[in-house]
C-alpha cells in the first residue's frame, strides 16, 4: 500500500511539471521559427539593481534583491511577420531624459529588424532581435526560450542601462480570441 501510495504522489508530481508548462515543445517550435510570438514579462531585473532595492525599499510594500513583479500587468513583446512591438516597463539608470512622460519605458513599434533564432541543445532557442528604425535606442534584444515557453529577454539600448525581463512566451492567436 506504501509502494501504491508512493508512486501515485511521483505520478501526480510529474502530471503537476507537465501542467505547468507554458506551451508545448512543438509549439513553442512553430511559434519562434515562424516569427510569430508574443512575450509576456512577469518581472524585471535592472542592471543596477543595488541602486534600485534602495529606492524601493522606502515605499510601501517594498521589494528587494533586484527583482522587480510584474503581476496585473500586460507588458509584452509582440513578434510577427510584420514587426515588433514593444511596450515593456523600465527601471534603472537613463542617460537621456524622455521629453514626455509617455515616452518612459521601452515602447516602440518596428517594420524593419533583423530576426535571428539560434536551436541549442536540449530544444531551447537563443532569438536576437535587433530593430533598425528605432532612433537608435534599442539595439538589440535577446530572448532565451525553453521549449516548455519559458523565456528571459535581455534589452541593450544606446541612450540607458541594460536590463532583463523573465516570462513566457505565448500564441497571439490563442491572446485575441480571449
Amino acid at each position: 500500500m506504501k509502494k501504491l501510495k508512493n508512486i501515485l504522489m511521483i505520478a501526480v508530481l510529474f502530471i503537476a511539471i507537465q501542467a505547468s508548462a507554458q506551451t508545448d515543445k512543438a509549439t513553442t517550435i512553430k511559434l519562434v521559427e515562424g516569427k510569430n510570438f508574443v512575450f509576456n514579462a512577469t518581472s524585471a531585473s535592472p542592471m543596477n539593481s543595488a541602486e534600485i532595492s534602495a529606492v524601493l525599499s522606502r515605499m510601501p510594500g517594498a521589494m528587494a534583491g533586484g527583482v522587480i513583479q510584474l503581476t496585473g500587468s500586460r507588458y509584452q513583446l509582440t513578434v510577427n511577420q510584420e514587426g515588433v512591438d514593444a511596450s515593456l516597463p523600465y527601471y534603472g539608470r537613463s542617460y537621456n531624459a524622455p521629453k514626455t512622460a509617455n515616452e518612459g519605458g521601452i515602447k516602440f513599434s518596428s517594420k524593419a529588424y533583423s530576426y535571428k533564432a539560434d536551436r541549442k541543445k536540449k530544444g531551447n532557442y537563443i532569438v536576437t532581435i535587433k530593430p533598425e528604425d528605432t532612433k537608435g535606442d534599442v539595439m538589440s534584444m535577446t530572448l532565451n526560450i525553453t521549449p516548455n515557453g519559458y523565456a528571459s529577454l535581455h534589452v541593450v539600448s544606446n541612450n540607458r542601462q541594460s536590463i532583463s525581463y523573465n516570462g513566457y512566451i505565448s500564441d497571439p492567436a490563442k491572446i485575441a480570441s480571449k
